[in-house]
């Protein structure tokens, strides 16, 4: 049984706040309110493209090719992008492209890849979300579906979602848990708030738990996976998969670890994880060069390959932890600073010029394999979502 969020968060060393993060940011709110403004009109332009079909995950070149939505995990980044745009300005063209752009992910639940954990990422940003905006049914029984579709993934004995694979397989993936997954669990804790069931949300918070004992290490870092065995529980040990090094650093997987405990402690109305997000964010910030964005891996020896969507989730976890903690809180102003920091860097030396598809240069999707320098489209989302909750628009509600 994973331990109380209590003895999580106090199982895990805090290297505290940076000192050039303790002073209240100066917000450059016009700057911020630029970015915008130019990040919509590239999504307008690239609407004629992707209206009803997507980017890919990552750019060639800084060109973004154009694919389906019948496998793969990034797709509703898209869609998102297309929501906010129509939240931020009220034009019903993005609107109509992301309404257009349901039936493929109602195609996909019944013709296409469901058995992954990325089900949350899919349909958070296509389904919960057009819920929120139109109060559709459509959307909500789309959602509830991929919920349904996800809880199925739950292993009882470890207490853990498996990322992929087949449940009754016995291969690398059988038992094998990620750290990406904290930002898929929001469809499971939606699902229990639209239907009143509790056991969507009690599985979501059980793998939170576990993976707090098990992914998260005794000095704040992260491991990017780890196995347990699928019928006793019993931990096997922790890998990589995209970062350096088995026990190196992912910057990617620490930023979906803040922002996916602060989202915990939303749902859950449990401080702890709001306390785990914090060390695990303190840890990330500790490691940040000069211009608020991570090398790719924190134990990488290439400090010139940045990750740009990683500072782009870190941004918009860093504000969101900001408002879970206490408003006295003498962190907050400090978190505050960090995603204002981070966001007015992206906006200043790596948004994207007018040869690029995408917002954001620099990104790494996965650098050992050469997938890097280049935008990702997750990346283009979470800076957009920044930039959104900055700016302060008063309307706006978070997907997740």
């Amino acid at each position: 049984m994973p331990r109380a969020p209590e003895a999580l968060a106090a199982a895990v060393t805090d290297r505290g706040v940076p000192d050039r993060y303790a002073a209240p940011a100066t917000p450059a709110h016009d700057r911020l309110a630029d970015a915008l403004a130019d990040a919509i009109e590239r999504i307008d332009a690239a609407l004629e493209t992707f209206y009803d079909r997507f980017p890919t995950a990552s750019s060639d070149d800084l060109a973004y090719g154009t694919t389906d939505n019948m496998d793969g995990w990034t797709t509703s980044f898209w869609t998102g992008l297309c929501w906010l745009a129509y939240e931020v300005t009220g034009a019903a063209r993005f609107r109509d492209a992301a309404e257009a752009q349901l039936e493929t992910f109602e195609r996909r639940l019944h013709a296409g890849e469901t058995a992954t954990h990325d089900l949350g990422f899919l349909y958070t940003l296509s389904a919960v979300a057009g819920h929120r905006i139109t109060e559709s049914e459509r959307y909500r029984d789309v959602a509830l579906a991929a919920a349904d579709r996800l809880a199925e993934r739950f292993l009882d004995a470890p207490g853990l979602i498996q990322a992929w694979g087949d449940l009754d397989g016995d291969d690398w993936t059988s038992g094998r848990m990620i750290i990406d997954t904290m930002l898929n669990l929001p469809l499971l804790f939606w699902a229990s708030e639209a239907t009143d069931d509790p056991s969507y949300a009690a599985i979501a918070e059980t793998h939170a738990r576990t993976a707090a004992d098990h992914l998260v290490r005794a000095d704040g870092s992260t491991y990017h996976t780890f196995q347990c065995d699928p019928e006793t529980g019993d931990p096997l040990g922790g890998e990589t998969a995209q970062g350096y090094a088995d026990d190196s650093c992912w910057a990617r997987g620490q930023a979906w670890a803040v922002y996916g405990y602060a989202l915990a402690a939303d749902y859950r109305s449990r401080a702890p994880y709001a306390d785990l997000s914090a060390t695990l964010g303190n840890y990330y910030l500790q490691e940040l060069p000069d211009d608020h964005v991570p090398r790719w891996d924190f134990d990488a020896p290439e400090p010139e390959i940045r990750d740009t969507s990683a500072a782009a989730i870190a941004a918009c976890g860093f504000d969101e932890l900001a408002r879970r903690l206490p408003s006295a809180d003498d962190r907050v102003p400090a978190y505050r600073h960090a995603a204002l920091a981070t966001l007015e860097s992206l906006a200043e030396h790596y948004a994207a010029g007018p040869d690029a598809d995408g917002l954001l240069t620099d990104a790494a999707y996965h650098r050992t394999e050469g997938d890097y320098d280049e935008c990702c489209l997750w990346g283009d989302y979470f800076y957009v979502e920044g930039l959104v909750r900055a700016t302060e628009h008063a309307d706006w509600e978070r997907y997740w």
